[in-house]
């Protein structure tokens, strides 16, 4: 069998970057036709699918130690936002509205789009979501420390190193632009963080977001702490 030489090598070589380069400008072209526009919190919405559907919320029983309350029973003295950003197998997908939240929703119809809250029926976890831009609502009684691992038992779905929600691949976490090591579910949501998951191949680099919620802080609460 002939040796492949050196000279005979650089053309393979050129033709495995090129397929790489194109494969990098084919999900950065498809993350740029995604259809956007500005939410109901200030914060742009993505249209593209639900990593799962919120309706998989636990029913309002204590999870992790976070409890359910109704509007009357809300108590907010710690409330900061979080931006989660999710890639699967390279193409973007969303947390939905409506996580932490058990229905009937209570739905105020917003000019930029609906906005899903707590009513007289139901019930809000501390951690959970109104809109599908990705913000991540922590409204407790106290300051304290939350995971994203907490968020996704509340969600009703799974999160290791090797699977988010339905998605399955190896799992890898960014945080305000670091790549984290350890347990995805250990990642604490810091105030005005920004939590990038990517699941499966290709790992996409890290996407700078910057956010402000605008708009009320929600029932119960005294403002948001930051962010």
């Amino acid at each position: 069998m002939p040796r492949t030489t050196a000279r005979a090598a650089v053309p393979l070589a050129l033709t495995g970057l090129m397929l790489v380069a194109g494969a990098l400008t084919a999900v950065a072209s498809a993350a740029s036709s995604v259809r956007t526009n500005i939410g109901p919190e200030g914060v742009v919405v993505y249209h593209v699918p639900d990593l799962a559907p919120a309706s998989t919320t636990a029913t309002g029983a204590p999870i992790d130690g976070l409890t359910c309350r109704r509007l009357d029973k809300e108590v907010v003295h710690y409330h900061v936002h979080v931006e989660v950003e999710i890639f699967v197998n390279g193409a973007r997908e969303r947390l939905p509205a409506g996580i932490g939240i058990t229905k009937p929703y209570l739905v105020e119809h917003m000019k930029a789009g609906p906005f899903l809250d707590v009513g007289v029926y139901d019930c809000l976890y501390w951690l959970h979501t109104h809109v599908p831009d990705g913000i991540v609502h922590v409204e407790a009684p106290a300051k304290g420390s939350f995971t994203l691992g907490q968020f996704f038992d509340v969600w009703r779905q799974p999160l290791s190193a090797s699977r988010a929600g339905p998605a399955r691949g190896h799992v890898v976490i960014f945080q305000n632009g670091r790549r984290l090591t350890g347990d995805p579910r250990a990642t604490e949501l810091l105030p005005h963080s920004v939590i990038q998951i990517d699941v499966g191949r290709p790992v996409v680099a890290f996407h700078p977001f910057t956010f402000k919620v605008t708009g009320g802080c929600g029932a119960g609460s005294n403002g948001c702490s930051a962010g």
